[in-house]
């Protein structure tokens, strides 16, 4: 997909402030029962599709209204994804200003996770 460039620069400029990982660190992550909290940053649409097994569902547009009723634990890990990695760090970015301290951006994203073959639910 092509974003548009001042998208782009945002989601770049956000990029600099925040932690990400790919999908293989993630498998990892996962596989060493790191305790975390899968968040699924898509619309509700993309998420009734087809979503990680697991995942929550806080989609960008009302996260930073409802996430410390979901999750008041500002200390808890976050590993936030969206369709390519673009959105999610966004929200991590935003969720940090919030006071959430340990939040990851899944770089590329869903379109990465179907790739790896992980776990989905619909």
């Amino acid at each position: 997909m092509m974003h548009a460039p001042g998208f782009l620069a945002i989601v770049n400029d956000a990029k600099t402030r925040i932690r990400q990982m790919n999908i293989e660190e993630y498998a990892a992550f996962q596989a060493a029962g790191t305790p975390h909290i899968l968040i699924d940053t898509r619309e509700e649409s993309e998420f009734a599709a087809g979503h990680a097994a697991g995942a929550v569902h806080l989609s960008k547009g009302i996260i930073e209204r409802d996430i410390e009723a979901k999750v008041p634990d500002h200390h808890a890990a976050l590993v936030l994804y969206c369709g390519g990695g673009f959105r999610s760090a966004l929200v991590a970015d935003n969720l940090q200003k919030m006071g959430y301290t340990n939040c990851i951006s899944l770089d590329g994203g869903w379109r990465a996770w179907t790739e790896k073959g992980l776990a989905v639910e619909k």
